[in-house]
């Protein structure tokens, strides 16, 4: 390996680490697009997937409890009781195609399945007066809506420390490419400034002929 380097002159090294550093310092880069792009996408991850559904479970919650309340009133009319549950069923529909447009993961998507089923008995129940019934329907869509709020937690956990790895990830090749950097100045520096010392032949008189 020595006698191989032997044949290369100084700066012809310098020139092939130059080489290196720099494919080095682009892949770095290159590397540091990709996971910034991936911070961004899980970022409105977060937003637009756990925070704004996060905000969707409140409301359903709100309107749910609206309808518990409203079942447990047997003093109150039927027809106002019913139109009131209907009214609050009507917000949670609303809420419905805005909820599945976002990104579920399969449990999600099966407890939300689930609580569009129970949805639909508080309904049919309301439209049959079956106000006992309507009440446990009302609370097993609030235990359904407790579990999707559970995943939103996990799920929304996961993005942010994904996020916050290849944050990390960046600052360390934002490190490395700097010190990259100063040795790329060094090489620059040696290359330009040093120059390979040129060795003075004395060529000697020829003798006098006197």
């Amino acid at each position: 390996m020595r006698k191989i380097l032997k044949k290369y002159s100084n700066k012809t090294k310098a020139a092939f680490i130059l080489l290196v550093i720099m494919l080095i310092i682009i892949m770095s880069n290159f590397n540091t697009l990709r996971n910034s792009k991936n911070v961004n996408e899980n970022i409105n991850a977060i937003y637009n997937d756990r925070l704004v559904v996060a905000y969707y479970i409140f409301q359903y919650d709100n309107e749910l409890h609206l309808i518990k309340a409203e079942a447990q009133k047997a003093s109150l009319n039927n027809d106002y009781r019913d139109e009131k549950i209907k009214n609050a069923l009507r917000t949670i529909h609303t809420i419905d195609d805005l909820y599945v447009k976002t990104v579920l993961t399969p449990k999600e998507k099966s407890y939300f399945e689930a609580f569009l089923d129970f949805c639909s008995e508080i309904e049919n129940q309301t439209a049959n007066k079956n106000w006992n019934l309507v009440l446990k329907s009302s609370n097993e869509a609030l235990t359904t809506l407790n579990h999707l709020s559970e995943i939103q937690v996990r799920e929304g956990k996961s993005k942010l420390a994904s996020a916050n790895a290849m944050h990390s990830g960046n600052n360390t090749l934002g490190q490395l490419e700097i010190a990259l950097l100063v040795v790329l100045g060094g090489i620059t520096f040696y290359l330009l400034i040093i120059k390979k010392t040129k060795r003075n032949i004395k060529i000697p008189e020829s003798p006098s002929l006197n």
